[in-house]
């Protein structure tokens, strides 16, 4: 695996929400309230952290198979596993046209990997032992541990503030600037949650194509991807929206969302950097 700093990066985007957070504090009831929401956010954090493999799966609707149901995933994703040395996630197929995929699970011992079966028919076995290997590496990073804990500290960040905007907040604060911070902090807050999904994004795709030794397989998949969730997107629903951060393909359609608060970043830039590794280039530094 290669060193992203995530840690570093992740401190440093957490620190953004919740300097976000604290503002808000100081505005709403002199700060008497903020450790209420606080731990409202905390359990909201870790019921859906908790229950993360859970809620993906009812909401592709997707079923778990066998070696013998999908040889050719199966094999993949087993010998992956071994050459990372992790433990081998469960495997599950959406009954979904849209070609997509995602790991989730709140760590690599209690994970799953997921196809649509749009995926199975679009990929060959190449492309497809590309996509895996960025799937398995979201496990290995424990990457739902922190989309999980972004999403809920921004949650909390949005209730607040539109409850300051509803109540009025501290009396004494000037009412522009609560204002201006009731409507700036949920999308200052979303926007660094989603920078998190768009970096493990980067990273996945270069840890995965390490772990298979072929990033133009990788590349080839993506290509592939692009054109696939554009000629069958997802219906935005909210089950859906909620785990959509979780695929290797932005599932909806492109007017669905601007490209600022979309959870994937762009394709081109993606597939550039793979075709980089392939010739032995350090991927450019660009995370967003």
């Amino acid at each position: 695996m290669s060193k992203h700093y995530n840690g570093l990066k992740t401190t440093l985007l957490f620190g953004a929400i919740w300097a976000i957070f604290l503002g808000l504090g100081a505005v709403v009831g002199n700060g008497r309230f903020i450790w209420l929401f606080a731990l409202i956010g905390l359990g909201t954090t870790f019921y859906g952290y908790w229950n993360s493999d859970k809620l993906a799966i009812k909401a592709m609707r997707a079923q778990p198979v066998t070696r013998e149901q999908q040889p050719a995933m199966y094999r993949i994703v087993e010998d992956l596993s071994a050459q990372a040395g992790k433990p081998m996630p469960r495997l599950y197929v959406s009954p979904t046209a849209a070609p997509n995929a995602f790991a989730t699970g709140r760590n690599p011992k209690n994970s799953a990997v997921c196809c649509t079966e749009g995926i199975l028919h679009l990929l060959d076995e190449r492309e497809l032992r590309g996509v895996l290997g960025h799937e398995l590496m979201h496990v290995y990073n424990r990457d739902i541990l922190t989309s999980s804990m972004a999403a809920g500290i921004a949650g909390v960040i949005t209730s607040v503030a539109q409850m300051m905007l509803f109540f009025g907040g501290n009396r004494n604060a000037n009412p522009i600037a609560l204002i201006a911070m009731a409507l700036l902090a949920p999308l200052a807050a979303t926007v660094v949650q989603l920078a998190i999904s768009r970096t493990r994004e980067y990273d996945a795709d270069e840890d995965g194509a390490a772990l298979t030794g072929d990033p133009l397989a990788l590349a080839s998949a993506l290509r592939k991807l692009e054109r696939g969730t554009a000629a069958a997107p997802l219906a935005p629903e909210p089950a859906l929206v909620n785990a959509s951060h979780m695929m290797i393909a932005n599932p909806f359609r492109a007017g669905d969302a601007k490209k600022l608060f979309a959870t994937h970043p762009p394709m081109d830039r993606r597939i550039a950097r793979l075709e980089q590794m392939s010739q032995g280039q350090q991927p450019g530094i660009t995370r967003y």
